[in-house]
């Protein structure tokens, strides 16, 4: 595993072959948004989607947390870090594209969640595309219930994601979810067993990685390009970045791969 640059002091960022790992790392605050953290994830984001032999990344907190929410005071200070002061007023919008409200990356991520998941942390959550949760986490939008606002998207996000009842329900109440309430909603892809989050989450990735990346990249762009739009219209665009893909040459070594019953090595092209 190879510890990358643009890691902060509150986030790790690290990369095994196709596979690139963000940790929030502010276990004695439950891994509450600093600066650090939001500047070391837009980053991330960033490379996720910008090297080309990266495929998909995975999202998870120390300290067996997920991620509490926003630390107000912690993200108006500046960082003691100067790269980090620096970048910071370098990417416009950081805290938005740390927290995976703008700017998505190219390339799916998983979250992998063991304890809170709250308010800001199931923001994130929902920002993710595959979602790994241990069974005692604890998932939530508080926002409401502290007369404050969910500012990640939930509001708009959530209830295309899942039923609006359930959606409504989480978003009005304000009310803690357990893991086995937010598979039942299909908030969360799998339910697994404490301090297996992780481990589950690199697992899925390997099968995203196994898979055509460029069909990969083209189906979350298709998905996110016709959100609201009816099928009529939807076609054309699903066209236009379908049929590139169908002619690729990973979709020549897919089919020599089938034929020959080995694994596909696709290569992005």
């Amino acid at each position: 595993m190879e510890l990358l640059p643009i890691s902060t002091a509150h986030c790790r960022v690290e990369r095994d072959g196709h596979l690139v790992i963000v940790t929030m790392d502010r276990p004695a605050a439950k891994n509450a948004l600093s600066t650090d953290m939001l500047v070391g994830m837009a980053e991330a984001w960033a490379y996720i989607s910008a090297e080309p032999e990266v495929r998909v990344g995975i999202l998870t907190g120390a300290g067996g947390t997920f991620c509490a929410g926003a630390d107000l005071k912690a993200m108006a200070q500046p960082s003691e870090d100067e790269r980090v002061r620096r970048r910071a007023a370098e990417i416009p919008d950081f805290h938005w594209k740390g927290l995976l409200r703008e700017d998505l990356p190219t390339k799916p991520i998983i979250s992998a969640v063991e304890g809170y998941a709250v308010a800001g942390g199931t923001e994130l959550l929902i920002g993710t595309d595959l979602r790994v949760v241990a069974e005692s986490a604890v998932l939530g939008l508080f926002e409401a219930k502290r007369a404050l606002f969910p500012m990640g998207g939930s509001a708009i996000r959530l209830p295309r994601q899942i039923p609006y009842a359930f959606a409504m329900d989480l978003l009005l109440t304000g009310r803690p979810v357990n893991a086995p309430e937010a598979y039942r909603m299909g908030l969360v892809n799998q339910v697994v067993p404490d301090g297996e989050a992780l481990t589950r989450a690199r697992a899925l990735a390997e099968d995203v990685a196994a898979s055509g990346p460029l069909a990969v990249q083209a189906i979350l762009r298709v998905y996110r390009d016709t959100i609201g739009l009816g099928e009529q219209e939807a076609l054309p665009i699903s066209d236009a970045l379908g049929w590139p893909v169908i002619g690729s040459e990973d979709a020549k070594e897919g089919a020599r791969a089938f034929r020959e019953k080995r694994p596909a090595r696709y290569e992005g092209r």
